[in-house]
């Protein structure tokens, strides 16, 4: 791209938000937020304030938002910045907006309603190129402008001279793979294996053993990411290892406190109806397809038995003995 590409992102939540506002105060041309929330586009326009999720911040002049799909006729680029379940609906109801060699570049965590990757589902339905944007990031950080990283996942290499260009001189850094399924699938794993520490956290104040089942639980993550087909080194970009241990050792993290709230004692069944719990649908996916194939207490225990936990009658003090001992 010989100038500034048009740049939209489909959701003014918080990471849609806070990733618009710092490629905003980059760029001397304006960058929209499409988003069906009348009430937040208005805000966002006539008060350069998003009152929803970030009303203390006073958002760059030229972010713009707009509940017109209109928008997206021009966009080059197009970051998909809304919850995983309803992306690919959303996208496929929204393509005939889209150009053909606009760059589409997800963001959710999770997989879509046919239990395949975004990308996968949405590359198998559309002609534009399909990426993935992932990485160890919190949006109230972001929004402060605070360095944060995320992986370019494509599986074309021209892409990353591209954003390397979008978020030069911006707290945003970025790595690159080709590997986009690999990419995607540790997106998601690191949701469950982040509920598995935050139980462990719960039970035990034991530096020790919170990074030996760390130890396991990336060791175990590797595993699954290579039976589906993604590659080991992708572990090592920001959306692996950064990702995971954000997610798993921080406490703004939803799935760690899912964690902990199961490890007090805490979890009911009105809380999960309440919370995106992408770690906790992710699990069934995983274990249901594994388990036909597979012993999952010899090699994937971890795993193994939060689907047990999410599943039958579990004695949750049990949870951490039950793991450890699988090595005996």
């Amino acid at each position: 791209m010989d100038q500034s590409p048009n740049i939209v992102i489909i959701g003014a939540g918080s990471i849609g938000t806070a990733l618009g506002n710092i490629i905003a105060r980059k760029r001397e041309s304006e960058i929209y937020l499409y988003s069906i929330e009348n009430e937040v586009v208005d805000s966002i326009n006539q008060k350069r304030l998003n009152f929803k999720y970030f009303p203390n911040t006073k958002l760059a002049k030229f972010l713009k938002a707009s509940s017109d799909p209109a928008i997206l006729n021009n966009a080059d680029i197009i970051f998909l910045a809304i919850p995983s379940l309803v992306t690919v609906d959303y996208v496929l109801d929204h393509k005939d907006f889209f150009r053909e060699d606009a760059i589409l570049l997800n963001m959710a965590k999770g997989f879509s309603r046919e239990q395949n990757t975004i990308t996968e589902a949405l590359s198998s339905k559309l002609a534009n190129p399909v990426c993935s944007f992932k990485g160890p990031t919190f949006a109230r950080e972001l929004i402060q402008k605070l360095p944060t990283a995320f992986t370019l996942g494509s599986k074309f290499p021209e892409h990353y001279p591209i954003f390397k260009d979008i978020f030069y001189d911006t707290p945003i850094h970025i790595d690159f793979s080709t590997d986009v399924k690999g990419v995607e699938i540790l997106s998601i794993l690191k949701n469950i294996y982040a509920i598995a520490m935050g139980i462990v956290d719960a039970h035990f104040n034991s530096p020790n053993l919170r990074f030996l089942f760390l130890t396991r639980a990336f060791n175990e993550m590797r595993k699954i990411l290579i039976r589906y087909g993604g590659k080991s080194d992708t572990m090592f970009n920001y959306c692996g290892y950064g990702d995971f241990t954000l997610t798993a050792l921080n406490d703004l993290s939803r799935n760690r406190t899912l964690g902990l709230l199961i490890g007090k004692g805490f979890f009911t069944d009105d809380i999960s109806d309440k919370v995106v719990l992408e770690g906790k649908i992710a699990v069934s996916v995983f274990c249901e397809e594994i388990s036909s194939t597979e012993n999952m207490d010899c090699q994937y225990p971890i795993i193994g038995e939060l689907y047990k936990l999410f599943n039958s009658d579990y004695k949750i003090s049990e949870f951490v003995n039950n793991v450890i001992r699988n090595d005996r």
